[in-house]
């Protein structure tokens, strides 16, 4: 009887005793995400475009004036080069026109202090007229 106690028929009494779970069945709803619309589409993509475009007139912009800064800066550079070189030229200006460095190559090459003359006559045309010019110095 023993074999009997632990067959199939147990197994059944034990379930009967046991408290059943009753299960409802239940639908669940479930949305499908629908696509965008053509409109909205494109609506994202003239936005990003109108984007791209603005982000590249402006980095395009920025690039002119980093060109027209480096074109400054050479010039500026070349302007203070020829004020050095033009200070130069002015200097050496002041020394050939020295009254007395004129004196010492005047006598150099033989030509004559007018000093002691109030004025030289310079004639004006080749052919000798009597149209002067009166220098005094």
């Amino acid at each position: 009887m023993a074999s009997y106690v632990h067959g199939n028929l147990a197994v059944e009494e034990r379930q009967a005793h046991a408290p059943r779970v009753k299960i409802k069945e239940t639908r669940k709803v479930v949305y499908k995400a629908s696509r965008l619309p053509v409109q909205e589409k494109l609506l994202y993509l003239f936005t990003v475009l109108l984007c791209v475009v603005v982000a590249g007139t402006i980095v395009w912009r920025y690039a002119q004036i980093y060109q027209i800064n480096t074109r400054i800066h050479e010039v500026e550079k070349q302007i203070t080069k020829l004020e050095s070189e033009n200070s130069a030229l002015k200097e050496k200006i002041s020394k050939m026109s020295d009254p007395e460095r004129l004196r010492t190559e005047m006598s150099k090459n033989g030509l004559n202090d007018t000093k002691d003359k109030d004025s030289v006559w310079v004639p004006a045309g080749a052919k000798g007229g009597n149209i002067g010019v009166a220098l005094k110095p």
